[in-house]
């Protein structure tokens, strides 16, 4: 089992026009801290992504296929609020919707 892969991503704020705006943006854009309510979709996935990595679990025990198979599985899973399409058809633009067994 391979450990998981860390990755870091970094923003270098410059004097371009595309921050101009930036404080206004993240006013309304990012959740306050404690207040769980704001990040309705975060809180979902993360109830989603417990199915495959229950809190107690090491991180470190976690290998990059146990990770690509809950991504694969959540991406294909359809959702309502995408009209029962899965997030990979409307990333892709595909019209077609999943048929639901009963």
């Amino acid at each position: 089992m391979q450990p998981l892969t860390k990755h870091v991503h970094t923003l270098t704020y410059d004097n371009g026009k595309e921050f101009a705006y930036h404080e206004k943006v993240a006013k309304g854009f990012f959740a306050r801290p404690y207040r769980s309510w704001e990040r309705g979709l975060n809180e979902n996935t993360n109830g989603l992504l417990r199915q495959y990595f229950p809190k107690g679990k090491e991180i470190a025990q976690t290998c990059d296929a146990d990770v690509q198979q809950a991504m694969d599985r959540l991406n294909n899973r359809p959702r309502k609020c995408l009209g029962f399409k899965t997030p990979n058809q409307v990333f892709l633009g595909e019209n077609s919707v999943v048929a639901l067994a009963s």
